[in-house]
């Protein structure tokens, strides 16, 4: 499988917003500065992207797992919680992700599951100093 590219416009609509529309599918969403930065925080910011972008594809990379090994994940639960930092310049200081799995795993099926986390192309594309912590809950 050779490179693959998708290009995403983005428009400035003014007020801090901007619309960005996905080639492939038309499909737009809209971003604002954060509070802590001059925004409204009427929508994702770029950085709350950058934590939806890495859940989603970790817990995408699961699905592919999960339907190669036949593990039912169906109803897997992911929040992100971003924190940023200001000094020595602004960036995402660290990332917390919680995955809520609808029943217990196997040692194999969480082994298999649990390294989707760092295969990620997101985890593997941010900068080496924002940490990402990982919490698995699973049901009694």
């Amino acid at each position: 499988m050779g490179n693959y590219t998708v290009k995403v416009d983005v428009e400035y609509l003014g007020d801090l917003h901007c619309k960005a529309t996905h080639g492939p599918s038309g499909h737009s969403i809209m971003t604002d500065a954060p509070v802590d930065n001059q925004g409204k925080g009427e929508y994702f910011s770029p950085t709350d992207l950058a934590g939806t972008a890495m859940a989603t594809c970790v817990v995408t990379i699961m699905g592919i797992i999960a339907k190669n090994h036949d593990i039912d994940i169906d109803g897997l639960k992911v929040s992100v919680e971003k924190e940023m930092k200001n000094e020595p310049y602004r960036m995402i200081k660290r990332l917390e992700v919680i995955f809520d799995f609808p029943r217990k795993l196997s040692d194999k099926e969480f082994k298999l599951l649990s390294a989707a986390v760092d295969k990620c192309p997101i985890t593997r594309s941010l900068h080496p100093d924002i940490v990402i912590d990982r919490t698995f809950n699973f049901p009694d």
